[in-house]
């Protein structure tokens, strides 16, 4: 039997967990037992954490138990946000909660924070297979772990290390469109396969060839799928075959702007909002939104070079600093003694009072570590970017490294621009983490600015229910509130949203992708929306393939 379960959230778009089980009458006869001796990585306070409330190994872990009847492996094992986080705010709520003694690896979609970031939950839990996932996530999955760690578990340095050390240790980095074993233990056997998901660099659907006795079945997870034509990305391609189908549902009831259409409100929105003289406010995700819009914004700048994006009041000063000129001169050096708003931001050059701001001349912020960390790797990777990417680098351009865009990593720097832009009246876009405004470098310029109504708040990705960004997106055109660390703020500024920049497929996306199934699914389970949603995509489904069972799990 060919079963698949699901550990992760209910509802909502957080907290992606599924398994693939394989099982016969007796796996325990093939000399093979399952069920492992694993005793708890030594991980610190994670071992109580992870385990509270399921002890997977029995109150004394030395004693082997009974082997299991099934063999499986997990895709993602992400945590919750918005309202799922709320439901789950403890610890223990975190805990793995399902039996890991016959989980043979893991299989990682993609590095958002929601597919992978109770990985070390499992890891102290007992896990102790692989951790398989395509080779731009080999090198970006550490990265974002730790900047977890450091933000929800611990700031030990060692255990972050110890923990770090593990993962790596374990990480099996699969080249995209290749065949790869997991297991093959008697009458049980399983092999995966990622295919481009088009989502973020490294994305991935899975597709998994399962044999379990004389049954075999091809099962499709499609972790979370991206929009055709999405810059930097190719766009995915469909399974040659779907016997089961598990697809998400970000937006199953809604489509997208296309591309020319999105650019153009980009910039419209962008010039309606600094014309003020006030900071466009862009919360963003680190890894792949951040990475689009800058891409998007330097083709603006390439465009429109000098043609005016905003008036310069009498009070107009650049905040200025790390510069990155080109992709080999950004390095470490690049950030070394740099001030991005210099020690005195009096004493830089002033424009002229009145003169129109060009395209040219707009200051690009990115006030995130974590994501020039990720828009360096991103740079590192241009193999996996697509052709019209790398036809801009061939040509000469630097879509992720551009002469307007500033970085700022310090903490220092952080609260200095921060005060600085809230008091100055230079027209700026500042692209900060996270992008639900849960957490993150964001919620201080939110606390400083969204008072002010010369500021705008541009919202370019979902806002998952129960979040700030969600309360901003919906109060804040009726003039109400939002609360942020505890307190209420007013929302003066203004709220816009292009919705275009989703690196979610749209309903019509995600049908293609099932109609480009050359036979169609026996079963298509609808995951990883909310309830709307789901209910939307699975009534398309059922439409466009009625011969099919299109579920919605519960």
């Amino acid at each position: 039997m060919i079963e698949i379960l699901h550990h992760g959230a209910v509802n909502g778009v957080t907290g992606s967990c599924h398994e693939l089980r394989l099982s016969i009458a007796d796996i325990g006869a093939m000399g093979v037992c399952p069920r492992r001796d694993r005793p708890l990585v030594d991980l610190g306070l994670l071992n109580s954490q992870a385990t509270k409330g399921s002890d997977p190994l029995g109150s004394d872990p030395t004693l082997l138990p009974a082997p299991d009847s099934h063999l499986g492996i997990l895709i993602d094992c992400g945590l919750f946000q918005g309202q799922e986080d709320k439901q789950r705010a403890n610890a223990g709520d975190l805990a793995i909660d399902f039996s890991i003694t016959h989980i043979r690896a893991l299989v990682v979609t993609h590095v958002h924070i929601d597919h992978v970031g109770r990985i070390p939950y499992l890891l102290a839990a007992g896990f102790d297979g692989p951790i398989i996932c395509s080779e731009p996530s080999a090198i970006m999955l550490p990265e974002i772990l730790e900047d977890a760690l450091k933000i929800g578990f611990t700031r030990d340095r060692s255990l972050i290390n110890r923990v770090l050390d593990l993962i790596r240790a374990r990480i099996v980095p699969v080249p995209y469109g290749q065949w790869h074993e997991v297991f093959n233990e008697g009458e049980c056997s399983l092999s995966v396969r990622l295919q481009r998901a088009g989502h973020i660099l490294g994305s991935a659907y899975v597709e998994c060839d399962a044999r379990a006795g004389n049954y075999d079945e091809r099962v499709v997870f499609s972790g979370d799928l991206g929009a055709p034509h999405s810059p930097l990305l190719p766009e995915p391609v469909s399974p040659e075959r779907a016997d089961r189908l598990v697809i998400e549902s970000t937006y199953g009831d809604k489509d997208h702007e296309d591309r020319e259409t999105r650019r153009y409100r980009l910039k419209q929105v962008l010039e309606h909002a600094l014309a003020d003289g006030g900071t466009v406010l862009v919360p963003a995700f680190s890894i792949g939104r951040t990475q689009e819009l800058l891409y998007e914004i330097e083709g603006l700048i390439a465009e429109f070079g000098d043609e005016p994006v905003a008036e310069l009041g009498a009070s107009g000063v650049s905040p200025r600093g790390d510069r990155p000129q080109s992709d080999n001169k950004q390095n470490s050096q690049a950030t070394k003694g740099s001030d991005p708003l210099g020690s005195d931001p009096t004493l830089l050059p002033e424009p002229i009072s009145g003169k129109p701001l060009t395209w040219d001349q707009l200051e690009i912020v990115v006030d995130s570590p974590l994501a020039a960390e990720f828009t360096k790797i991103y740079r590192d990777l241009k193999p996996f970017w697509d052709a019209e990417a790398r036809a801009l680098v061939k040509a000469g351009r630097h879509p992720l490294s551009f002469e307007q865009l500033t970085v700022i990593n310090s903490h220092e720097d952080h609260l200095n621009a921060v005060e600085y832009l809230a008091k100055s009246h230079r027209p700026c876009v500042v692209l900060a983490g996270s992008g639900m405004c849960a957490g993150g470098r964001v919620v201080n310029y939110l606390k400083a600015m969204l008072g002010d109504a010369r500021n705008d708040v541009l919202f370019v990705g979902y806002q998952a229910a129960g979040t700030p960004g969600r309360d901003i997106l919906t109060y804040g055109p009726r003039g109400g509130w939002v609360e942020l660390d505890g307190e209420r703020y007013d929302i003066r500024a203004q709220v816009h949203q292009v919705g275009g920049y989703s690196a979610h497929a749209g309903q019509s996306d995600l049908l293609r992708f099932v109609e480009g199934i050359p036979d169609a699914p026996k079963q298509i389970r609808v995951v990883h929306g909310d309830d709307d949603a789901k209910r939307a995509l699975q009534a398309k489904l059922k439409q466009m393939v009625p011969g099919t069972e299109v579920l919605v799990p519960h």
